[in-house]
């Protein structure tokens, strides 16, 4: 992943990125949010829909992310979480990401 100026990066700029269909401009803009932007419940539910993504590298990159959002602003809709991730836990390319992303989230969420 190349270093983005972070001026570079508002909500419109995310967007346009995430409707790309670019994986990766949206895996680059997920890894921004999640790290940086304080709207978590945004970027929470941004994650939860790039659970369902055709490519593997952004639904598993989803999961990271929602585990570094645990992580970063100990906040989450918890429960409604944990039940969208272990629906995912048979997908068995992102399934180790998916169990590190709960793994977060009961640490960081108690």
């Amino acid at each position: 992943m190349n270093y983005q100026d972070s001026k570079s990066y508002n909500k419109l700029n995310l967007e346009k990125a995430f409707a790309s269909r670019d994986v990766k401009s949206i895996c680059e803009a997920l890894v921004f949010v999640a790290l940086n932007d304080s709207d978590w419940r945004w970027v929470q539910n941004k994650c939860l829909e790039f659970l369902s993504d055709e490519s593997p590298d952004i639904r598993g990159l989803a999961a990271t992310c929602l585990g570094h959002i645990a992580r970063i602003h100990r906040q989450l809709d918890k429960e409604k979480v944990m039940i969208v991730l272990r629906e995912h836990l048979d997908d068995n390319i992102i399934s180790g990401q998916i169990a590190d992303a709960l793994d977060d989230i009961d640490m960081f969420l108690r």
